[in-house]
């Protein structure tokens, strides 16, 4: 049983997914990202997307951008937790994304939450496959990458810092979430 996966009724869905921005412009918060010049903005208006590594506290939108950014780069989207997964999925992933790439000419994006919690072997494994460009990961964390992230599998990713929210930006999040149960 998957407590995140919800029936087609978005009213059904946990309160964090129904709140969760469908659109970059919808996101609160990360304006040095953001904003026309920031380095996502660039990244939404190209269409193109890079490895990354999404480092910040815990609710900044590490996941949210994650899948916006895929959206954008009309890429698909493997979502796994590096607290429950293992090699075995990630053969899953490079199966599916070379099934993608070969027949539908579609990239796919691999988002791995709590990337710090692969071991070394883990993070060595995806290496050849993010050199080579069989996927693109989107890593993210709430530690350093500089401590976390084996230095060659950073190397190849861009580290991208989020900032916390401030309190403005928690009111305004606070008021989104009163509006969604009022409905």
């Amino acid at each position: 049983m998957d407590l995140f996966k919800h029936s087609k009724d978005p009213k059904k869905a946990p309160l964090a997914e129904q709140l969760r921005p469908g659109q970059p412009g919808e996101v609160i918060g990360q304006s040095h990202l953001l904003e026309p010049g920031g380095l996502l903005a660039q990244l939404f208006a190209q269409g193109q997307l890079p490895s990354m590594i999404l480092w910040g506290p815990p609710g900044v939108g590490k996941t949210t951008l994650a899948r916006l950014l895929a959206q954008g780069a009309r890429a698909a989207f493997e979502n796994l937790s590096a607290v429950r997964a293992g090699i075995t999925d990630l053969k899953g992933v490079l199966e599916r994304a070379a099934e993608r790439s070969a027949y539908h000419g579609q990239s796919t994006v691999l988002f791995l939450d709590e990337i710090h919690r692969f071991n070394k072997t883990q993070q060595d494994f995806l290496l050849p496959h993010v050199e080579a460009g069989d996927l693109t990961l989107l890593g993210a964390t709430t530690e350093n990458p500089g401590f976390a992230v084996i230095p060659a599998l950073r190397s190849r990713c861009i580290s991208v810092a989020l900032d916390p929210l401030n309190e403005s930006q928690l009111t305004t999040l606070a008021r989104r979430g009163l509006q969604a149960l009022e409905r």
